[in-house]
């Protein structure tokens, strides 16, 4: 094993983690076809906040000759000398919710051009059970003209990163391992062994670790949906749902779900890829999917009760300013892909109201590309506006004294139940 050089392809909110936490004992090459992400990463400087900037300019390398650390390039001749190639780029869906695998199709294009023999492919893409062998080892196959299992072998280690979680690192967090051989698997179990102080766990099979994934989040969407639907049944019985999950919570084994928005590149996408591949086999699956209908039509349920609530406070809504706080995926981090606070904003825009959009840790830049709307870092002192909604549970949120933004009909909806005060409105 000291002898092993470790591709790491994808260098995201997953990616970067696991190759700096590789590159304490291997020598390991970070590549991205984003140039300005290798730019950043060789600076010392990781946007995602996932990594520590000082910790990560310890770890960076100048030259791909070392015996350990790590090298960031976009450049494919730099992964030639691996034997070790990590898969880490996103699974999306499209805009009709179905799996969309062609940045893994890519990353495995890119492998199979440097692929020699006895190397190892391992994807931590979440996927559907199958996809490995069944649509990613035959691309491999075919660009590098070697035989699976023969001449190149493959594994399945689902990543588990937490985006902002700086308690559950990845060497922290128990690894699901798995290898397309028996033999493989103990060397990739044996791999991941070696830096994660949390330790492995080595599946039967491929498809038992990409099966075990996909669910991993399709339950926390179900469980979510459950609350959510609370959430909805006790506003129009006038019951605070906060309060009656206290109340629950005071049991053992009640589980700890709150009702909110949920986005994101996993929990809001996962369980499509799992209805996908049930589909293929004949099923319809009708809790996975009623749970997806669920929480995808939060963000127009918080809408409709803001505009409700203002309404009830004889408040105009017709050009209202209204103010939402957070934009990102959840608290406490940059990310804000598939985030569902869109849908609140766009809701909101709807009903002629102008939304401005408050969020400390979104890169501005990065939301109006994806989303082609504004955003600010800095609290609007200029206006007062007539609603308040309170969409991430971003820290700094909790110092603002949201009364003296309001005008004096102003209300205040809390979707996350974060804020102490008395609020109008709340899931």
């Amino acid at each position: 094993m000291p002898n092993n050089k470790i591709a790491v392809i994808g260098l995201g909110y997953v990616g970067l983690p696991l190759a700096h936490l590789f590159a304490a004992k291997y020598p390991v090459i970070g590549f991205d076809i984003n140039e300005n992400r290798i730019q950043e990463l060789n600076k010392g400087i990781d946007s995602t906040l996932e990594v520590d900037n000082d910790k990560l300019k310890a770890r960076i390398s100048s030259s791909s000759d070392m015996t350990k650390g790590l090298y960031c390039s976009n450049d494919i001749q730099d992964l030639k000398d691996c034997n070790y190639y990590i898969i880490t780029v996103p699974t999306p869906v499209d805009s009709s919710n179905r799996p969309n695998l062609t940045p893994l199709y890519k990353a495995s294009e890119t492998v199979g051009k440097v692929l020699k023999k006895g190397d190892i492919v391992i994807y931590e893409s979440t996927v559907y059970p199958g996809a490995t062998e069944e649509d990613c080892v035959p691309v491999l196959e075919k660009i590098s003209g070697l035989k699976f299992n023969v001449d190149f072998y493959a594994g399945y280690s689902p990543e588990r990163i937490n985006p902002g979680d700086k308690e559950h690192t990845v060497d922290k967090i128990l690894k699901v391992t798995s290898g397309s051989t028996p033999e493989i698997g103990q060397e990739i179990d044996a791999l991941y062994k070696s830096v994660i102080t949390a330790g492995t766990y080595l599946a039967s099979s491929i498809k038992v670790a990409e099966a075990a994934k996909v669910i991993e989040n399709s339950q926390r969407d179900i469980n979510i949906a459950f609350v959510n639907e609370l959430s909805k049944i006790f506003n129009l019985m006038d019951i605070d749902t906060q309060e009656v999950l206290k109340a629950a919570g005071t049991k053992w084994n009640f589980l700890p779900f709150r009702p909110g928005l949920v986005g994101g590149h996993c929990i809001g996408v996962d369980p499509y890829y799992l209805v996908q591949k049930a589909q293929e086999y004949g099923y319809h699956p009708e809790i996975i999917l009623a749970g997806r209908r669920m929480n995808d039509g939060m963000g127009q349920h918080v809408s409709s009760e803001v505009i409700k609530l203002m309404v009830a406070n004889n408040n105009r809504v017709n050009g209202a300013n209204i103010l939402v706080l957070g934009i990102t995926f959840k608290e406490n981090c940059p990310d804000v892909r598939n985030t569902k606070v869109v849908d609140v904003v766009e809701n909101l825009k709807g009903f002629s109201t102008n939304v401005c959009v408050y969020d400390p840790w979104a890169n501005p830049e990065e939301v109006h590309k994806e989303y082609g709307f504004s955003t600010t870092k800095e609290i609007p002192r200029d206006v007062k506006f007539d609603a308040i909604v309170l969409a991430v549970a971003h820290k700094e949120f909790l110092d603002i004294s949201l009364r003296d933004l309001l005008n004096p009909n102003g209300i205040i909806y809390d979707v996350k139940g974060i804020l102490e005060e008395k609020v109008e409105g709340r899931l």
